[in-house]
């Protein structure tokens, strides 16, 4: 029942700092007996005659150091269930999760406690700011909890207030701040510990479209100065291409694909990841890389090989002559031409070149 192996880009990538193996949650008595009676593919159809309600199914995955990983799904899908098992909020019925190397399922409660306090921040759909704290106090709160000293934790608290854009309304109390603003303090409070591991469930939904791409945009200002590891879960895909290294599509509590969006919209898994993913914009996913042709003799211009084909569309289409193609080195390795982006942009895009599919399939390092 587990998802197809992970997809590793290359053989120098970072250690993944969380790990989840084969890992159940399901409601209903006798869970975990149920499971140990079992050794083979348990069927949605035998949960159910027992009485168990699946809600997440033989999950594995892992989240590298410093990767966005985002967890999608709709409404039931499992994802939320999933990351609260990560952090030990709830009890996976079975399997393993690691943290950094260390097994949080046996980890007794005083050093979870701990972990959650220092090396875990958590933002989540609903802000949960505290109305009788202004924004300095919201923030600062979790290092009193830790049992920092006053002049410390607002030390830290004003410069990550600083950090998220609210610089000047430290003394302003949750309810004189707007939407947006609000999630400012929630991010920033959950920095404020500066967490190993960022987990973020549905962070933006409740906001107004265009607040939310501002979050959106936000967001990837800090991840390109802080480089979090972060857990991230949406519904919606164009967030999910927007912010995501890898993504992972849950159904029914099980994990479907996990991919780069690109592997996603290309090499979909079966029918339901084809038509989760039919209505986006190919030009908004497809990297140059994919599309590009063979190095050209004479070139316009150059283009990165792992831009978006969106982001360089305008300036190649108004060439005649081709852009060389530059992978993360500086060396040429195709050409992009108007013949390679225009079937893009009208949905007829040409299959990934070869050099894009020169990937190695693995569940990942261990």
């Amino acid at each position: 029942m587990s998802a197809e192996p992970q997809v590793r880009i290359a053989m120098s990538e970072p250690e993944p700092m969380l790990e989840c193996e084969a890992v159940w949650k399901l409601f209903g008595d006798g869970a975990g007996r149920f499971l140990d009676r079992r050794s083979a593919t348990v069927s949605l159809e035998e949960l159910h005659a027992a009485g168990l309600i699946p809600a997440v199914r033989d999950a594995t995955l892992w989240v590298r150091e410093g990767e966005i990983f985002v967890i999608m799904g709709l409404s039931g899908s499992g994802k939320s269930t999933l990351v609260r098992c990560m952090s030990r909020l709830i009890e996976p019925t079975a399997g393993q999760i690691l943290f950094n190397g260390e097994d949080l399922l046996a980890m007794p409660e005083k050093k979870l406690i701990e972990l959650r306090r220092h090396k875990m921040g958590m933002v989540f759909q609903h802000f949960a700011l505290l109305p009788h704290l202004n924004v300095l106090g919201n923030v600062a709160f979790p290092l009193e909890v830790q049992g920092m000293a006053r002049a410390e934790r607002e030390r830290r608290a004003l410069e990550v207030i600083e950090l998220v854009g609210l610089g000047g309304r430290e003394r302003y109390y949750p309810r004189e701040l707007s939407g947006g603003q609000q999630q400012r303090v929630g991010i920033a409070r959950s920095l404020a510990v500066e967490p190993w591991i960022w987990f973020l469930d549905e962070p933006f939904s409740a906001l107004d479209p265009l607040i939310r791409r501002e979050m959106q945009d936000e967001f990837m200002r800090l991840q390109s100065m802080l480089r979090k590891t972060i857990v991230f879960i949406t519904h919606d895909f164009d967030e999910a291409i927007r912010l995501a290294d890898r993504i992972a599509i849950m159904k029914d509590g099980a994990i479907i694909q996990i991919g780069t969006p690109e592997d996603l919209v290309t090499r979909p898994a079966n029918g339901y990841v084809a038509d989760f993913t039919r209505e986006i914009p190919r030009a908004k996913v497809l990297s140059v890389r994919a599309v590009m042709s063979a190095p050209a003799e004479s070139t316009a211009g150059e283009v990165r090989a792992d831009a978006r084909v969106q982001e360089v569309a305008i300036a190649v289409t108004a060439e005649d002559t081709p852009f060389a193609v530059l992978d993360e080195h500086g060396a040429v390795v195709g050409s992009l031409g108007r013949e390679d982006v225009l079937p893009v942009l009208v949905g007829l895009e040409k299959p990934p070149s070869d050099s894009a599919r020169h990937v190695s399939m693995s569940p990942g390092p261990r």
